[in-house]
């Protein structure tokens, strides 16, 4: 095999699997309301238990976030693999909460293990395309996994089963190839202090991450309330009640950032950035409009234009940051970032879903929205004033 051929053999292999790993992240999605109806349970304990797959990948990326820069990516990303398809068996056996909730659990750990890992891996293997695919692969994975999955409980059998068969089989597939790509990192001693919870954001990066964390914030709080109740908030609004509204609704949102992060992969990150918060604005603002007029079509509009500013802000803050890191620093680095990313992803969403049980669906929907929407305006005149502040410090000006 040639070397050209080798590269883009590893960069495809581990794009579908970090596509993998977040395609399974958002297949239980459609099936909460199945989870609901057959366990009866409430919106706050569907929030805890969507809340603890961010927890725990949290838990993951503060503790093996950094681990393959000492042990070498392919023993992680196998180990990532091998807990991803415990978690499947888990999802395929839960007849309860306590099971549903393990299984969250264990797949927000080898989601964490696996994110920083492949992350760091394609930023080895391309340094021009990898922080594309870092981008891109996981919203890819995200609509698959809940389109493919609301596909498959409204016209296949065993609804809540079928869909984590297939990605254990896929899973199974990934850990036996994983030992054929070439290693990217030499092993370096320090494998078990690294293990030690700790945010490591190299000091060349670190004004980067805090001018981009306000739109991240944004983004991923949307996502994840986004994820954990917009079929139960279309549902309350409209009435609908197909189990492909739900899976449609994250796929148009997911998509929709793919498409824009593509669009936008050459543009500078600081305009990027400033793009994503005025299109996240709009977009929740028409989302709170569907809700009041009750239309699935505005429904579906909203969602494209939130996702795309999901798309933009996302790829505006990874732009900003993760190329700034040296190669032993970029696993540590990515994991940084997505513990950020992804405490705004679960806590808005696990006190929304507390904040149901008093005031409903419908008016904790309103009061989430309008904090999104002054977050993103608030971010995007900081952005807009650090412009016009660059813009005075030219020579000439």
């Amino acid at each position: 095999m040639s070397s050209v051929t080798s590269h883009r053999s590893s960069l495809a292999f581990l794009a579908i699997t970090l596509l993998t790993f977040l395609a399974a992240s958002s297949a239980p999605t459609p099936l909460y309301h199945l989870y609901q109806e057959g366990l009866h349970f409430s919106a706050a304990t569907l929030t805890l238990i969507f809340g603890v797959y961010a927890i725990s990948l949290l838990a993951a990326l503060l503790t093996v976030g950094s681990l393959s820069d000492h042990l070498g990516r392919k023993p992680v990303i196998f180990v990532a693999l091998v807990l991803e398809m415990l978690s499947m068996l888990l999802f395929i056996n839960a007849d309860n909460v306590a099971w549903l909730i393990a299984a969250r659990t264990l797949q927000g750990f080898a989601t964490g293990m696996a994110t920083a890992v492949l992350g760091a891996a394609l930023l080895d293997t391309d340094r021009q395309q990898g922080p594309l695919v870092n981008s891109v692969a996981p919203l890819l994975g995200m609509a698959c996994g809940a389109m493919g999955s609301s596909v498959l409980v409204e016209f296949a059998p065993l609804p809540t089963q079928l869909i984590y068969w297939t990605l254990l089989a896929l899973m199974l597939l990934q850990a036996l190839y994983v030992w054929r790509l070439p290693e990217t990192v030499s092993r370096i001693p320090g494998a078990l202090a690294s293990l030690r919870p700790t945010l490591h954001v190299p000091p060349q990066a670190r004004r980067a991450l805090w001018l981009s964390l306000p739109v991240d914030i944004a983004v991923w709080a949307m996502s994840g309330f986004y994820l954990s109740l917009a079929p139960s908030l279309v549902r309350a609004a409209t009435g609908f009640t197909s189990n492909l509204i739900g899976g449609s609704l994250v796929a148009v949102l997911t998509l929709s950032g793919a498409v824009m992060i593509f669009s936008l992969r050459n543009r500078p990150a600081d305009k990027v950035l400033r793009l994503g918060a005025s299109l996240l604005a709009v977009g929740v603002a028409l989302i709170l409009s569907a809700v009041h007029s009750a239309s699935l079509p505005l429904f579906f509009i909203a969602t494209l234009i939130a996702g795309s500013g999901f798309g933009a802000g996302f790829l505006g803050a990874l732009r900003s940051v993760v190329p700034l890191a040296l190669p032993h620093e970029r696993a540590g680095l990515m994991s940084a970032f997505y513990v950020l990313s992804y405490l705004a992803f679960c806590l808005p969403s696990l006190l929304a879903g507390n904040l149901i049980r008093t005031f409903g669906l419908i008016a904790t929907t309103d009061a989430y929205g309008a904090v999104l929407i002054v977050l993103a305006l608030s971010a995007l005149l900081g952005l807009m004033m650090q412009g016009a502040d660059k813009v005075r410090a030219t020579p000439g000006n």
